[in-house]
């Protein structure tokens, strides 16, 4: 691989759009219209006495409100490919693995999402009322026998141990997929009826069914999804056939519950019709993304190959956002006229080597996520819920929880650090970044007087040091956190406590700060 690691040298390094730098001369025009301010008494934009320091200026007029749920994780049993579920759950003691708990406290994740393509052949009722009746059965996605010991009620404790929002996705008459509606003689497809079944189950006060399980209080589940990866399966639903029992089920669920907020599949160019047809009856539209981010003419990623060229794995890295990009950009502009939001319900790399894949388990791996939830932000004016991992699991593709078996304690995947750091420190408003340093990606939230900026130094191996401006105002105080580790370590159970750690350090009031090379860092500002 030598010759694309000296073509990366020659290169710039990969930075996103809208970047500028400070000359002298620049600088110095700064400097003379910062004297005419002061003599017509307008405020000042915070500056140092470094002229030739490149700036980063924040222009904190509110554009959109931003999501809490743009930090979603995703729960999906998954069987022999990844025993998430089964790992997760203490079947002696009956409850969450304590470490898996204090695992997600500490994630903190907005929403929990449960189903996917197991939603497909998924029967609620098996995983309801006494443990010792619930039946096992066949996951014919993922291969195995599920037990069934966690189901509805033991999900939504998660969730709410977490303090997340549950999101519960419903079997939609198995997508339309022949292969996932019976199974032994069992029948595993549901109708409308069996969804609005488990949406009364769920919330309808003094509900006979749950009570009688021992649950008196209603779960009180809102966000619900139909259908799910509808149009990626040729052999399911058409669109107009999805859409049209998109409104059955949307009908019969809200007759159970009318405050629940519905999600609708949009993906693949349906974002128009679906609309068209049962928009009335949806508060959101759902799309997918897991994508390979590798160079397939000359593949670094895979395998152990990334351990071999850090800097051709650098490179690749860096550029995955922009693949994530074009997604949301096809989904944006397939909505139309669309007033409905955008829930990427799932996304995450698909890297070959799902059962190993070693390179998420690197620093380099959450520095190319946080370029990924840096996205995300800047779409959130209508991409209202994401996600870049899946919630837990024993050796899936990203997970944002790593847990160990048999023994051994849950740590934070990288890609779940960084989603930790921004779901901590965030606005409730994006605003602009007007300037920013070649070489650093990021984007900008405030809540009241206070700025929050998420920046990525996407340079392997150099700091860079910048000047924080705010337009038309002054910083009066802040500080930053970060989390900077050499690119191509790994994170394990061996060293979760002493890796990809943040730090928290004062910012100086004349708003200078170095960003450290591979580094990841929330900037917190106060300002006048």
């Amino acid at each position: 691989m030598r010759s694309q690691t000296e073509h990366i040298r020659k290169q710039e390094n990969v930075h996103a759009p809208a970047r500028t730098a400070m000359s002298r001369r620049q600088a110095l025009g700064l400097m003379t219209t910062a004297a005419a301010s002061v003599a017509a008494g307008l405020p000042l934009v915070s500056r140092s006495q470094e002229p030739d320091l490149p700036a980063l200026t924040v222009s904190p007029e509110p554009r959109f409100e931003l999501s809490p749920f743009l930090f979603m994780q995703f729960m999906e049993p998954l069987g022999t490919t990844d025993s998430s579920v089964e790992a997760a759950w203490d079947h002696l003691r009956d409850r969450w693995r304590p470490d898996l708990v204090s695992a997600t406290r500490d994630l903190a994740p907005t929403m929990l999402r449960w189903g996917g393509i197991f939603a497909d052949f998924y029967r609620w009722r098996e995983g309801v009322g006494s443990r010792a009746q619930r039946p096992p059965m066949f996951n014919l996605c993922w291969g195995g026998v599920e037990s069934n010991q966690v189901g509805t009620a033991e999900f939504v404790d998660l969730a709410r141990q977490a303090a997340a929002e549950p999101l519960i996705c419903v079997n939609f008459e198995s997508d339309g997929r022949k292969q996932f509606m019976e199974a032994k003689g069992s029948i595993r497809t549901a109708d409308a009826r069996e969804a609005a079944d488990w949406v009364a189950y769920c919330n309808a006060p003094g509900h006979a069914e749950r009570q009688a399980h021992g649950r008196e209080d209603p779960l009180g589940v809102r966000y619900w999804q139909i259908g799910n990866e509808t149009s990626y399966d040729r052999n399911g639903f058409d669109l107009e056939t999805a859409a049209t029992k998109t409104v059955e089920f949307a009908k019969a669920m809200r007759r159970a519950d009318p405050t629940i907020q519905l999600i609708g599949w949009g993906d693949s160019g349906w974002t128009a019709r679906m609309t068209e047809i049962a928009g009335e009856h949806l508060q959101f539209l759902a799309f997918h993304h897991m994508f390979d981010p590798d160079n397939r003419q000359q593949p670094v990623l895979r395998g152990e190959l990334y351990r071999r060229d850090p800097d051709a794995t650098w490179h690749q890295l860096m550029e995955a956002w922009k693949i994530n990009d074009r997604k949301i950009r096809e989904a944006r502009e397939s909505q139309g006229r669309s007033p409905l939001p955008l829930a990427m319900t799932e996304c995450h790399f698909a890297i070959p080597g799902r059962n190993r894949c070693d390179v998420l388990s690197t620093w380099a791996a959450g520095v190319s996520y946080a370029r990924l939830l840096v996205n995300h932000q800047r779409h959130g004016d209508v991409l209202k819920i994401a996600t870049a991992a899946d919630f837990c699991g024993t050796r899936w593709q990203v997970n944002a929880v790593m847990i160990p078996v048999p023994g051994g304690q849950a740590y934070l995947m990288p890609v779940a650090r960084v989603m930790r750091l921004f779901r901590q420190h965030i606005g409730s408003q994006a605003v602009s970044v007007s300037q920013l340093p070649d070489g650093l990606d990021g984007v900008a939230s405030r809540r009241g007087q206070k700025l929050f900026l998420h920046v990525v130094n996407t340079r392997r191996t150099r700091a860079i040091r910048a000047q924080l401006g705010i337009a038309g105002g002054r910083i009066t105080g802040g500080r930053v956190i970060q989390i900077a580790d050499e690119p191509m370590v790994e994170v394990s159970q061996l060293n979760s406590a002493s890796v990809m750690q943040p730090v928290e350090k004062p910012l100086p009031p004349d708003g200078t700060w170095s960003f450290p090379a591979a580094s990841v860092s929330v900037v917190e500002v106060d300002f006048v």
